[in-house]
């Protein structure tokens, strides 16, 4: 076992002497030491309540023979950091998640990870370092939160809080209402209650084979949660015996699973970015293009919020992602014979899961559409390609052409927006807010739900080399690469230019022949970086495109 390394023989005294300072028994020492990685803090509402996930996975480890030790992760609550300086130390911090864990580990040679994320960086930051790390690992989220209830009964969730404040600017919604929301919004701990991407990404790690069944749908404040917990403390010491790791586990076939999964369920545009840098640390590739093979073929066969009205605690009851994967399955769409944290192929693990609730899980043969949650766009302005969650698209947006409104910062955009200065047809273009341009790739979620509420969302388009939330609605294209900074075309992009988007053929044009374009560049100029001191400032300079998961070159 690693651990050895440190407690095996007299050269090995000193280093015993310290875990004997932990308090540490000689029964303790002498078990398999699992690091359990706790993302607890008390500022994000997803992870509020992981000291009771982190007692009960510690609970589990103990039942099963471990001794577990908790060390940190940090984490940012994308909701919190929104619409100012904030946003730009979101997507960072997947990178230092990993980093630091592989530093915690490596220095003291856990024989065993139990991850406990719940949040949108946070999740691939640790599966990031999982695969890095390839020593026995299994993660056990904090859950989702629950939906919230507005004082009418109706059911509502974050991005509706959103929505609301663009309500507001238009004059649709008085104070009152938009209090009401922000009141009932956000009802427990969790994270956000409908398909975002924290949820997303939670739901992916039972797709790729990292966690069992249930860790990306049971809700946060259910007892159910802590049995869960439980159940991961005591299998990881299973892995552990069977030494059974995450390379065994994250393999191409089982990356495939998910993008598959994920044009299900119709995740997070965010998880184009995440896929890539986590298969990129377990030595396998992927490409933009594969997703949009993968949806050509794959029904999109749920629509949680923000696509539709209902939310994670409607698909737990429903199955949960399990039963997603089984009606995939119908059509042979997984590849079920890759290894998973459970100790069985995914084969095994969905012998007798069924749909409990068709209207929740759309059976195989009655999809809300033939093709998956998600399309690549390709043109001009975005030759490397750019995302949009097609499954939040209204049909009337799904073809659109119309002027571009340019804005050089998402504070320009929103002030535009407010002021009622976006018309229907209009596209508006974000743009210096990428990887390095931002630097951080903001999410624009202020931007789209104030198109949104404020009665545009089936008008008026966005594009953006930054990013979305995963509660982001409508036309809402990000991830343009290359970035307006690394002079992509849509740093030459005018005020008035018509800009062509066919999201059923893939297809997104800047109606500029070649040759104004290559006049426009022999004029451009590069803007001086946004941020030029700290870590962002030294992100920027690693930092790769979009359309490579945003990883950082060594």
């Amino acid at each position: 076992m690693n651990s050895e390394n440190i407690k095996r023989g007299v050269e090995r005294a000193p280093n015993r002497s310290l875990l004997y300072a932990l308090g540490l028994t000689d029964e303790e020492i002498s078990r398999p030491l699992v690091g359990i990685v706790s993302s607890h803090n008390e500022i994000v509402p997803g992870h509020m309540h992981l000291d009771k996930i982190t007692e009960a996975v510690k609970a589990g480890v103990r039942l099963a023979g471990g001794t577990p030790i908790m060390f940190p992760a940090i984490a940012v609550c994308d909701g919190i950091a929104m619409g100012h300086i904030g946003m730009k130390y979101s997507l960072v911090t997947r990178d230092l998640i990993a980093d630091s864990t592989e530093a915690m580990v490596t220095a003291h040679q856990f024989d065993g990870l139990v991850m406990i994320p719940n949040c949108d960086k946070n999740v691939p930051g640790l599966l990031m370092a999982a695969a890095r790390l390839n020593i026995p690992t299994i993660f056990c989220s904090g859950g989702p939160m629950l939906a919230g209830h507005l004082e009418d009964g109706r059911r509502t969730c974050l991005s509706h809080m959103f929505e609301a404040v663009g309500a507001y600017h238009a004059g649709t919604m008085d104070e009152c209402g938009v209090k009401d929301y922000e009141e009932n919004a956000c009802p427990s701990c969790g994270s956000c209650s409908g398909m975002y991407t924290a949820n997303s990404m939670n739901c992916l790690t039972e797709a790729i084979g990292m966690a069992l069944s249930g860790n990306g749908t049971i809700p946060a404040p259910l007892s159910a949660r802590l049995r869960f917990a439980k159940k991961a403390g005591m299998q990881i010491m299973d892995l552990i015996k069977k030494d059974i790791r995450p390379r065994d586990i994250m393999t191409e076939a089982a990356f495939h699973n998910a993008e598959t999964v994920d044009m299900a369920l119709g995740c997070s545009t965010n998880t184009m970015l995440h896929l890539p840098a986590i298969a990129h640390e377990a030595g396998v590739e992927i490409s933009l293009d594969m997703s949009n093979e993968i949806s050509r073929k794959t029904p999109n066969l749920c629509h949680l919020a923000p696509a539709g009205d209902t939310f994670m605690e409607d698909l737990n009851r429903a199955g949960g992602v399990y039963a997603v994967m089984q009606e995939l399955t119908k059509k042979n769409l997984l590849d079920t014979s890759v290894m998973t944290v459970t100790g069985k192929t995914m084969a095994e693990n969905l012998e007798g899961v069924v749909n409990k609730n068709p209207e929740v899980i759309r059976p195989i043969d009655n999809p809300y559409s033939e093709n998956g949650g998600i399309a690549v766009l390709k043109g001009n302005i975005a030759p490397d390609g750019c995302v949009v969650k097609q499954s939040a698209v209204a049909p009337e947006m799904m073809v659109h052409s119309g002027p571009a409104r340019v804005f050089n910062s998402e504070e320009e955009a929103i002030a535009s927006i407010y002021a009622g200065n976006i018309k229907p047809g209009d596209v508006v273009v974000i743009r210096y807010e990428g990887p390095k341009g931002g630097p951080g790739m903001r999410e624009m979620l202020n931007p789209t739900s104030a198109i949104c509420g404020m009665g545009l969302g089936e008008s008026v388009a966005l594009i953006t080399d930054g990013r979305f939330s995963g509660a982001t609605r409508g036309a809402a294209i990000g991830h343009v690469s290359p970035e307006a900074a690394a002079g992509g075309n849509i740093a030459l992009v005018e005020e008035g230019d018509i800009i062509s988007i066919d999201i059923k053929n893939c297809k997104i044009t800047l109606e500029v022949t070649d040759e104004v374009l290559a006049a426009r560049r022999a004029k451009w100029v590069c803007p001086e970086p946004k941020v030029k001191t700290g870590y962002i400032a030294r992100y920027a300079k690693l930092v790769t495109s979009a359309d490579k998961g945003a990883i950082l070159e060594v």
